[in-house]
């Protein structure tokens, strides 16, 4: 009894496992796709303050921004996304994705 409970323990972690797994690679493809589109709307901008402090000191700022859906505002994330609408006033981005395109310089 003790060998089928251990088997049938051993298979629904594997199973589990496995599901977990392909869980986290959809939301890390989710994730990549998402930042390649914003990059990809803001290389522009981006391509033009990779060089800048102010926007490379935000990046601690931009990750607890994206990692909390925007609810976590940061003083150098403030001043950098300030900065980015001075440089671009015509550029239609959210601060999330400028958050994101700040992450992939």
């Amino acid at each position: 009894m003790n060998k089928y409970l251990l088997s049938v323990a051993t298979a629904a972690c594997l199973v589990a496992g496995t599901a977990s797994a392909g869980s986290i690679t959809g939301t890390i493809d989710a994730i990549g796709a998402s930042l390649v589109n914003t990059v990809e709307g803001t290389s522009d901008i981006s391509s033009n303050l990779g060089d800048d402090k102010l926007v490379l000191d935000a990046k601690d700022d931009a990750a607890r921004f994206v990692a909390s859906n925007g609810e976590a505002r940061g003083a150098q994330l403030e001043a950098a996304l300030t900065h980015i609408r001075t440089q671009a006033p015509d550029l239609e981005a959210s601060d999330l994705q400028l958050a994101g395109a700040i992450l992939a310089l």
